[in-house]
């Protein structure tokens, strides 16, 4: 599943439909018939066969571009992913990759979309750059961008951490519950959640689906949480209510895989300690020369 999205991500040219392949585009070529054009180009192009689940949506013009975005669903048993795309008018050219616009602040409108209320805060609250990760406990690649955070924040006081919960449920089973750990460790006592998040990171490679129950409910015990109230925010409403809204929060990001990480608005996607300390010492730049 995972080799496959990365094709059909890196799509990064104009792609000319073939003829031959999904026949003769017509000039006013109907919705169905460019959703069926691309679904069969797809297909073809990268060998999906009738295991792969490939729907595609209705595109929707961009203002008066010419081009119209579509949303590629990818579903296989192993699991599911969205990719976005782009196709011409006309239906002859489908594109993937990113669309500026260049009259808008990209950063301004990303920084827009964040619910941060209620998300647990590492650093001064004021700190005038703001790291806002959107992570999954169980996913590997987080537990590195995790170790390498260890070394990087303490370096800058004027840098703020934001954990937002994005358990990928269809790849990693137990990550949903470790997520619910941590929002009922924050109820209890908002410090306490960082040191679930090193207790979860630091015990993955420890931790299944078979023991994650009783792997969090140990650390309430270790953290002087109140056991009880923990396991009744588990089973409760809440805590599963504040993860489905932050992973709501981070489609409306279009935060399709983890970590992903907003500085200040610019987003850094995977384990990239080098890009997350450039934008950093970008900001901190700018504040100096009063540019912000």
């Amino acid at each position: 599943m995972k080799n496959l999205l990365r094709l059909l991500m890196a799509v990064a040219l104009p792609l000319a439909f073939s003829t031959s392949v999904v026949g003769q585009s017509a000039p006013a070529a109907t919705e169905s018939v460019v959703q069926k054009k691309i679904e069969a180009y797809l297909r073809h192009a990268f060998a999906l066969g009738p295991d792969v689940r490939v729907t595609v949506g209705a595109p929707k013009e961009i203002g008066n571009s010419g081009i119209q975005e579509t949303t590629i669903d990818v579903k296989t048993d192993q699991g599911s992913d969205t990719v976005k795309m782009y196709v011409t008018k006309d239906g002859q050219y489908l594109l993937r990759g990113e669309l500026f616009d260049l009259s808008k602040d990209p950063l301004a409108e990303n920084t827009s979309k964040m619910k941060l209320d209620g998300a647990p805060v590492l650093g001064d609250p004021k700190a005038p750059v703001t790291l806002v990760e959107y992570a999954d406990f169980e996913c590997p690649v987080c537990r590195n961008l995790h170790d390498a955070l260890r070394g990087v924040l303490p370096n800058y006081p004027q840098a703020k951490l934001i954990f937002k919960d994005f358990p990928l449920d269809a790849l990693h089973p137990w990550a949903r519950t470790a997520s619910l750990g941590g929002r009922c460790a924050y109820q209890q006592d908002p410090k306490a959640f960082w040191k679930y998040y090193d207790f979860i990171y630091d015990q993955q490679d420890l931790i299944s689906p078979a023991n994650i129950y009783d792997k969090v409910v140990d650390f309430a015990g270790k953290a002087n949480l109140n056991a009880d109230t923990f396991k009744a925010c588990l089973a409760g409403p809440q805590a599963a209510s504040d993860v489905d809204a932050s992973v709501a929060n981070g489609n409306l990001l279009e935060v399709h895989s983890t970590p992903t990480v907003f500085v200040n608005g610019r987003r850094v996607v995977g384990a990239d300690p080098h890009a997350i300390q450039q934008y950093i010492d970008y900001e901190l730049a700018q504040m100096k020369a009063g540019k912000k």
